[in-house]
């Protein structure tokens, strides 16, 4: 199996964003850590990280994977182009958070992704990462 890791706007700047929701870690750090845990169940990972929708777009659309574990970031919000994308992909997608969204800002609660993932998993910084990709190796 084959998972297509991407991460949106924002996500580069892991390390310097605020701890206490996102942890310490960089983005290269949770790659590897991500790297490594599906690795371990014989999954191979691919990553992406872009600051612009229409590359997301892109990626999504045309990649080889087999399934897609996405943090869109604050595209997560709002974007029904990443939505759509992630609809017509014919993959199943994970979404992820590293913080808990559920109790941060009222617009954080709100996904347009959620209903066309096949689970959410989030609150749980790296670990949320592992339980997408241990969920896609029990189910698919």
């Amino acid at each position: 199996m084959k998972i297509l890791v991407i991460n949106g706007v924002n996500l580069h700047m892991l390390g310097k964003r605020k701890a206490e929701h996102y942890g310490t870690m960089t983005l290269a750090q949770l790659e590897d850590m991500v790297r490594d845990h599906a690795s371990k169940q014989g999954v191979d990972t691919e990553f992406f990280q872009s600051n612009c929708e229409g590359a997301l777009v892109d990626k999504i659309t045309g990649n080889d994977s087999d399934a897609i574990i996405i943090n869109a970031g604050a595209y997560t919000h709002y974007s029904y182009a990443i939505a759509d994308a992630l609809e017509c992909g014919g993959k199943p997608v994970i979404e992820v958070h590293l913080s808990d969204v559920e109790n941060r800002e009222g617009f954080r609660k709100i996904s347009v992704l959620t209903p066309v993932c096949a689970a959410r998993f989030f609150g749980k910084k790296e670990k949320s990462y592992f339980e997408a990709v241990d969920w896609l190796v029990k189910n698919v």
